[in-house]
């Protein structure tokens, strides 16, 4: 017992002794660090690259892939690894959410601005009038740099719209494409070219595209990989439209497809031309689309494509000695496991057996009428011929979610490729970090989301909170309601509140008194009737929920302005 105490008392000592020197020895190493971060050098230009969904397991399984099926040892992203970024967003104003589980407008916002919000909020605060947020984009503008956004989703998407638009609803991509006109953006490179044929004059939808617009402002436009190839390096500004919706699938693209890295490099020749330098989003949209759906297959092949794209931007960086590139996503997709059943193996030899997506195979496989029929598109499209009748039944039926059909069909092929799937939304997990140039240094470890655009912002000297400042006193996004007879109405504390006007409640009287300087304007909750310094006004209040809710003409005469209200953006316009 005195030997085994002896060396106990022995290793422990030693590791004392290692930790302490550790310990030293980190300080040492961590104090010029700390230094740099305070001044970091600065760079000329900045990118921003996005995996959307691509959370570890994505990046193993490509990995997997690469090695396997092209003989590579590893992926261009892995060179450049410097820590994690965690994604929680906040309690939504919409829903029961809490934000432990981000989505992209959210995670988009906090990494393109340094601040939280909550999910489907495109750069604005979580408060009932929300107030814009600036991104870096819009900061770098004001230093001179060009900027551009390239993204394999719809260009309107979240991700890209957080960096040169403000809406309360993500969904609201008509009023993004609008925004985008007047944002000063030079590129825009990506698919939602639905979003730009039609456009809202007072509220209504009309036939007329906007690309004329911005034809008209000098943008040159391109609508496959031909007509891509063909802008002029000093076009200066260019929309490329590449697709309908998304861009298709690499599994599914044609020849007239550009990828990610013909966009993404097309983008630098453009912007790089710029003297003060340049600002640029990168997305691999498509990642994300391919976990929410659970068809590996797609999911490798994205990432694949999203780590050329990175590969081609990092031989720029290097070249050029004066770019930082940050690279990261806004969460994880899926739920992606890899391994499944408690079996100890990967099928990653059969994950080159998929031709198409799911995508591609939707119509074919919800026209089916037997399982003969199922059977012979899924032999046709992977090679598989060994379904179960039970397999066969599963597929007819569909997975019970919106993926119908198809989502059977990926979780039969998931299961024969040994990999397995949490469900068809985003997962919590942290995501990974990498980079390159003066920014490394200051993403390094484990970061919030938000310190992406801080340290963006910080590395090319631009100023955040002077660009938001700007914005906000600008614009107003509050939360509204539409009556019946379509009259526009305001939450009155919160509108109140952000203009500077007083409010005080009579319980006894049911009436509520709003004031500022000399006008005094009361408001009875019993009709809503209104008067105006005693006089009765033409417009009345309503209370709905046990909230007040007046119109823009009630807060423009107790402010004396000429605030107005930009239906398509849904945004009161302060000045």
């Amino acid at each position: 017992m005195e030997n085994l105490n002896t060396g106990r008392l022995m290793r422990n000592t030693a590791l004392f002794l290692l930790s302490a020197g550790l310990i030293s020895t980190s300080f040492a190493l961590q104090a010029p660090e700390a230094a740099q971060a305070d001044s970091p050098k600065q760079s000329k230009n900045l990118i921003v690259m996005i995996g959307d969904g691509m959370g570890p397991a994505e990046i193993t399984a490509a990995r997997y892939y690469a090695k396997t099926h092209l003989g590579q040892d590893h992926l261009a992203l892995d060179s450049f690894y410097v820590g994690k970024a965690t994604t929680f967003s906040q309690q939504s104003p919409y829903s029961t959410e809490s934000g432990a589980v981000t989505d992209s407008a959210a995670a988009g916002t906090a990494f393109s601005t340094g601040h939280k919000t909550y999910n489907n909020a495109i750069s604005v605060s979580n408060e009932d009038a929300a107030k814009p947020f600036a991104s870096v984009i819009e900061a770098a503008m004001k230093q001179g740099k060009a900027t551009g956004l390239v993204s394999t989703d719809n260009i309107t998407g979240a991700t890209p719209a957080v960096w040169a638009s403000h809406v309360r609803l993500r969904h609201n991509q008509n009023a993004i494409a609008s925004q985008y006109l007047d944002s000063g953006v030079n590129v825009f490179f990506g698919g939602g070219k639905v979003n730009f044929v039609t456009k809202e004059e007072k509220g209504k939808r009309t036939d007329k595209s906007i690309i004329a617009d911005f034809e008209a402002k000098g943008y040159k436009t391109a609508f496959d990989k031909k007509g891509l190839e063909a802008i002029p390096a000093n076009s200066g500004k260019a929309l490329g439209l590449f697709a309908s919706a998304e861009i298709p699938y690499v599994l599914d693209r044609d020849e007239n497809t550009p990828s990610l890295k013909d966009m993404a490099t097309k983008a630098i020749d453009i912007l790089s031309k710029n003297k003060n330098g340049f600002v640029m989003m990168v997305e691999g949209g498509r990642i994300d689309h391919s976990g929410h759906a659970n068809d590996l297959p797609a999911n490798v092949q994205e990432t694949l494509d999203f780590d050329n794209a990175v590969k081609a931007v990092m031989d720029f960086a290097k070249k050029d000695g004066n770019t930082s590139v940050v690279i990261t996503a806004d969460h994880e997709t899926g739920g992606l496991s890899l391994g499944i059943n408690n079996v100890y193996e990967l099928n990653v030899d059969l994950w080159n057996k998929e031709k198409h997506s799911y995508e591609y195979l939707d119509k074919a496989l919800e026209e089916a009428k037997t399982a003969d029929d199922v059977k012979k598109i899924v032999a046709e499209n992977t090679g598989f011929t060994d379904l179960t009748d039970e397999e066969l039944a599963f597929i007819l039926k569909g997975d019970g979610s919106s993926y119908k059909r198809a989502g059977a069909y990926n979780a039969v092929v998931s299961k024969r490729l040994a990999v397995g799937w949490t469900g068809h939304g985003h997962t919590a997990v942290d995501v990974g970090v990498w980079a390159y140039g003066p920014i490394a240094s200051l993403v390094k470890g484990d970061v919030d989301n938000t310190d992406i655009a801080k340290n963006g912002a910080k590395v090319i000297g631009a100023d955040l909170q002077a660009a938001t400042t700007a914005l906000q006193d600008k614009y107003l996004y509050p939360m509204f309601k539409t009556t019946r007879d379509n009259k526009i109405m305001f939450p009155v504390k919160a509108l109140a509140d952000d203009l500077g006007i007083a409010v005080k409640n009579d319980d006894a009287a049911k009436l509520v008194t709003l004031s500022k300087g000399s006008v005094k304007l009361t408001v009875s909750l019993a009709n809503g009737e209104v008067k105006v310094n005693d006089k009765a006004a033409d417009f009345a209040g309503e209370v709905d929920n046990g909230k007040l809710y007046l119109p823009l003409e009630a807060f423009n005469k107790l402010t004396g302005a000429n605030m107005s209200w930009d239906a398509l953006s849904e945004r009161i316009v302060l000045k």
